[in-house]
């Protein structure tokens, strides 16, 4: 099987090389703001949607113009990199995947990618890559690339320069090790197992936000664009890099050591967005608990739980396993033993008690169980051919049916 890994590493260019790839960064910026105008233009005069052909003959005539001639010093590839990934945008919005593609800003997301690999050269043993226009680039080599490199891009943050190397080789099909697992994500047990182990969140945000907050503070008593204003932009950018370095960390260990260790995960299908949605509400439908709700909003987005999802389903396609995503829906309020489904189960965030038959246990891990036998009755259901599979939370009129089902497939009852 093909995979496609990235490797990135911390470049250390020369301060010539830094102004260059701030001005290549600042020149896709431009244009990926000047073509998304311009299709906004078009819309509202009624005119048809340019497609990426278009807006490459356009870019030919923005760089040889006389208003900005300075695009020319950028190298081409990069800037029609931009209007593909406009292009994407568009896609993936007419598609309803993504909002209505925004205007880039300065200092967010400054980037900008080589696609040609025959361009391109890497020599790892002495740390190095060359980049067209750019020259020869040392860089922090931590591990070695393995595979065919496809595509680089570079990118800035936080006032340090970073270059992601993608590859593709061909590996062996990989053997899953370990059995199937459910998981329960929350906020005071970050994902909860449903062998009964869990992992404790990070809080990264938490730790540094009081550090935060100061920084921000002290870059708000500064005349905007001055240079004290720019050194303490500079200070928050980089609390900012720290908090987001620490969490990825985090994720990548908690989904490496469950996606080796595991064959089959099933997830909880979490709307991130409308769970995180405000409680302020309207002046005249003022919402309740505001405080209480902003918090617990901060709390959960601090966990990066799409981050962890999206971790888990590569890596277990990698190690030769199963993602499962099933309905969240009452996963934490039906009894394991007995399958009643109640609110009165579940009085407490910590403890689950059954008001049916009196089962007692903690209510992220019986959450976690639940979610693992939605994950088989999905299975089974996959399997078998039907066309909509259970959701979670949900009782059959007759439960011996659901048991065929999963022993049908090989699945053992819970």
């Amino acid at each position: 099987m093909q995979r496609l890994q990235a490797y990135k590493y911390e470049l250390m260019p020369t301060g010539e090389q830094q102004r260059d790839m701030r001005r290549f960064a600042g020149s896709c910026r431009f244009v990926f703001n000047k073509a998304l105008a311009l299709q906004k233009e078009r819309y509202e005069q009624g005119k048809k949607k340019l497609g990426y052909a278009g807006l490459c003959k356009l870019l030919t005539e923005w760089r040889n113009g006389s208003e900005t001639p300075w695009l020319a010093d950028a190298p081409t590839h990069p800037l029609q990199q931009t209007l593909k990934d406009l292009e994407r945008a568009y896609t993936n919005f007419f598609a309803r995947r993504a909002d209505f593609p925004r205007f880039k800003k300065k200092g967010q997301s400054d980037s900008f990618r080589y696609p040609d690999p025959k361009q391109i050269r890497l020599d790892q043993a002495n740390s190095r890559i060359f980049l067209p226009k750019l020259g020869w680039l040392r860089y922090r080599n931590s591990r070695e690339v393995l595979g065919a490199v496809k595509n680089v891009t570079v990118s800035l943050s936080a006032g340090k320069c970073f270059v992601s190397i993608q590859t593709e080789r061909e590996v062996e099909q990989p053997i899953p090790n370990g059995g199937s697992v459910g998981i329960d994500l929350g906020v005071v047990r970050f994902a909860t197992l449903s062998d009964g182990t869990f992992y404790a969140p990070l809080n990264s945000f938490r730790r540094h936000e009081t550090a935060l907050r100061k920084a921000q503070q002290a870059m708000s008593r500064k005349t905007k664009f001055s240079s004290n204003w720019k050194k303490a932009k500079t200070r928050v950018q980089r609390i900012h890099s720290r908090i987001g370095n620490a969490r990825r960390d985090f994720l990548h260990k908690a989904t490496t050591t469950i996606s080796q260790n595991h064959a089959m995960v099933c997830i909880e299908d979490l709307q991130v967005r409308n769970m995180s949605r405000s409680a302020a509400g309207t002046t005249g439908q003022p919402g309740r608990n505001v405080r209480a709700k902003s918090g617990l909003n901060k709390a959960i987005l601090d966990q990066g739980w799409a981050e962890f999802r999206r971790q888990l389903d590569y890596k277990l396609a990698w190690n030769g396993g199963h993602l499962i995503a099933v309905p969240a829906q009452n996963t934490s309020r039906r009894c394991p033993c007995c399958g009643h489904v109640s609110a009165d189960n579940r009085r407490t965030q910590e403890r689950f008690a059954c008001v049916g038959c009196g089962f007692e246990e903690n209510a992220d891990l019986v959450g976690a169980i639940n979610v693992l036998r939605a994950g088989h009755a999905q299975l089974a259901c996959e399997v078998s051919g039907a066309v909509m599979p259970p959701a979670a939370g949900t009782r059959r009129s007759d439960s011996c049916q659901l048991d065929a089902e999963m022993s049908a497939v090989g699945i053992p009852r819970l």
